[in-house]
Protein backbone atom coordinates (compact mmCIF):
# COMPACT_ATOMS: atom_id res chain seq x y z
CA UNK A 1 0.00 0.00 0.00
CA UNK A 2 1.53 3.20 -1.40
CA UNK A 3 1.18 5.83 0.96
CA UNK A 4 -0.32 8.93 -0.83
CA UNK A 5 -0.68 12.58 -0.02
CA UNK A 6 -4.30 12.15 1.00
CA UNK A 7 -3.53 9.05 3.12
CA UNK A 8 -0.91 11.45 4.94
CA UNK A 9 -3.48 13.94 5.69
CA UNK A 10 -5.81 11.56 7.10
CA UNK A 11 -3.47 10.18 9.36
CA UNK A 12 -2.28 13.71 10.29
CA UNK A 13 -5.92 14.94 10.98
CA UNK A 14 -6.32 11.47 13.17
CA UNK A 15 -3.04 12.27 15.22
CA UNK A 16 -4.14 15.89 15.66
CA UNK A 17 -7.79 15.09 16.42
CA UNK A 18 -6.11 12.35 19.26
CA UNK A 19 -4.16 14.97 20.52
CA UNK A 20 -6.58 18.04 20.62
CA UNK A 21 -9.15 15.54 22.23
CA UNK A 22 -6.18 14.50 25.21
CA UNK A 23 -5.01 18.03 25.25
CA UNK A 24 -9.05 19.45 25.38
CA UNK A 25 -9.84 16.97 28.51
CA UNK A 26 -6.58 17.84 30.27
CA UNK A 27 -8.20 21.26 29.75
CA UNK A 28 -11.70 20.66 31.13
CA UNK A 29 -9.38 19.01 34.17
CA UNK A 30 -8.01 22.14 34.52
CA UNK A 31 -10.40 24.24 34.33
CA UNK A 32 -12.36 22.24 36.92
CA UNK A 33 -9.40 22.78 39.60
CA UNK A 34 -9.15 26.42 38.87
CA UNK A 35 -12.71 27.12 39.70
CA UNK A 36 -12.69 25.30 42.66
CA UNK A 37 -9.89 27.18 43.71
CA UNK A 38 -11.76 30.10 42.55
CA UNK A 39 -14.51 29.15 45.00
CA UNK A 40 -12.41 28.51 47.61
CA UNK A 41 -10.70 31.79 47.34
CA UNK A 42 -13.86 33.44 47.25
CA UNK A 43 -15.61 31.25 50.84
CA UNK A 44 -11.86 32.64 52.43
CA UNK A 45 -12.60 36.09 51.49
CA UNK A 46 -15.73 36.31 52.74
CA UNK A 47 -14.68 35.12 55.95
CA UNK A 48 -12.03 37.45 55.98
CA UNK A 49 -14.50 40.32 55.41
CA UNK A 50 -17.02 38.74 57.92
CA UNK A 51 -13.86 38.64 60.77
CA UNK A 52 -12.72 42.40 59.64
CA UNK A 53 -16.81 43.83 59.83
CA UNK A 54 -16.56 41.86 63.47
CA UNK A 55 -13.35 43.04 64.31
CA UNK A 56 -14.34 46.30 63.54
CA UNK A 57 -17.97 46.32 65.35
CA UNK A 58 -16.17 44.56 68.47
CA UNK A 59 -13.19 47.83 68.55
CA UNK A 60 -16.43 50.11 68.51
CA UNK A 61 -18.17 48.66 71.63
CA UNK A 62 -14.63 48.91 73.10
CA UNK A 63 -14.46 52.64 72.17
CA UNK A 64 -17.78 53.16 73.54
CA UNK A 65 -17.20 51.50 76.78
CA UNK A 66 -13.99 52.92 77.35
CA UNK A 67 -14.90 56.08 77.01
CA UNK A 68 -17.71 56.01 79.36
CA UNK A 69 -15.24 54.46 81.61
CA UNK A 70 -12.99 57.29 81.02
CA UNK A 71 -15.71 60.23 81.66
CA UNK A 72 -16.81 57.86 85.03
CA UNK A 73 -12.95 58.12 86.28
CA UNK A 74 -13.06 61.65 85.15
CA UNK A 75 -16.31 62.59 87.21
CA UNK A 76 -15.01 60.40 90.36
CA UNK A 77 -11.82 62.71 90.47
CA UNK A 78 -13.87 65.84 89.83
CA UNK A 79 -15.98 64.89 92.81
CA UNK A 80 -12.48 63.76 94.81
CA UNK A 81 -11.60 66.96 94.05
CA UNK A 82 -14.37 68.68 95.05
CA UNK A 83 -14.88 66.96 98.42
CA UNK A 84 -10.70 68.00 99.35
CA UNK A 85 -11.57 71.65 98.33
CA UNK A 86 -14.37 71.33 100.84
CA UNK A 87 -15.36 68.35 102.79
CA UNK A 88 -17.68 70.23 104.52
CA UNK A 89 -20.05 69.86 101.32
CA UNK A 90 -19.70 66.19 101.65
CA UNK A 91 -22.28 64.58 102.64
CA UNK A 92 -22.92 61.18 103.53
CA UNK A 93 -26.32 59.52 105.38
CA UNK A 94 -25.26 57.87 108.36
CA UNK A 95 -26.49 56.77 111.74
CA UNK A 96 -24.62 57.23 114.83
CA UNK A 97 -25.66 55.22 117.63
CA UNK A 98 -26.69 57.71 121.06
CA UNK A 99 -24.77 57.83 123.78
CA UNK A 100 -26.42 55.85 126.63
CA UNK A 101 -25.20 58.72 128.99
CA UNK A 102 -27.27 61.21 129.85
CA UNK A 103 -25.87 64.47 128.04
CA UNK A 104 -26.86 68.27 130.80
CA UNK A 105 -29.15 70.23 129.03
CA UNK A 106 -26.37 72.62 128.12
CA UNK A 107 -23.78 73.03 124.71
CA UNK A 108 -22.98 70.17 122.69
CA UNK A 109 -19.85 69.46 123.46
CA UNK A 110 -19.56 66.26 121.22
CA UNK A 111 -17.65 65.87 117.88
CA UNK A 112 -19.38 65.96 114.59
CA UNK A 113 -19.42 62.90 113.67
CA UNK A 114 -17.08 61.76 110.27
CA UNK A 115 -16.17 58.85 108.91
CA UNK A 116 -12.31 57.58 109.40
CA UNK A 117 -9.60 58.87 106.68
CA UNK A 118 -9.26 55.37 105.80
CA UNK A 119 -13.41 55.30 105.34
CA UNK A 120 -13.08 58.10 102.79
CA UNK A 121 -9.92 56.45 100.77
CA UNK A 122 -11.94 53.31 100.53
CA UNK A 123 -15.24 55.03 99.26
CA UNK A 124 -12.99 56.81 96.20
CA UNK A 125 -11.67 53.52 95.61
CA UNK A 126 -15.11 51.44 95.39
CA UNK A 127 -16.47 54.30 93.50
CA UNK A 128 -13.82 53.76 90.60
CA UNK A 129 -14.13 49.99 91.37
CA UNK A 130 -18.12 50.26 90.70
CA UNK A 131 -17.72 52.46 87.74
CA UNK A 132 -14.99 49.74 86.26
CA UNK A 133 -16.89 47.26 86.93
CA UNK A 134 -20.19 48.52 85.83
CA UNK A 135 -18.15 49.46 82.37
CA UNK A 136 -17.38 46.08 82.15
CA UNK A 137 -20.90 44.60 83.21
CA UNK A 138 -22.02 46.55 80.22
CA UNK A 139 -20.00 45.73 78.18
CA UNK A 140 -20.16 42.33 78.42
CA UNK A 141 -24.05 42.30 77.90
CA UNK A 142 -23.79 43.86 74.90
CA UNK A 143 -21.16 41.71 73.26
CA UNK A 144 -23.25 38.29 74.39
CA UNK A 145 -26.41 40.23 72.90
CA UNK A 146 -24.68 41.16 69.87
CA UNK A 147 -22.52 38.53 69.03
CA UNK A 148 -24.10 35.55 70.57
CA UNK A 149 -27.26 35.94 68.37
Amino acid sequence: MKFNFTSGVVIALIVTSGAACLYRDKYKVQLKATQDKITEIQQLTDTINYQNTHIDMLHELDSKHTQELAHAKTEIDRLHSASLAHPERVYIQAKCPVSKTVASSGMDDAALARPTDSAIRNYWLLRERIATSEQMILGLQEYIREQCQ
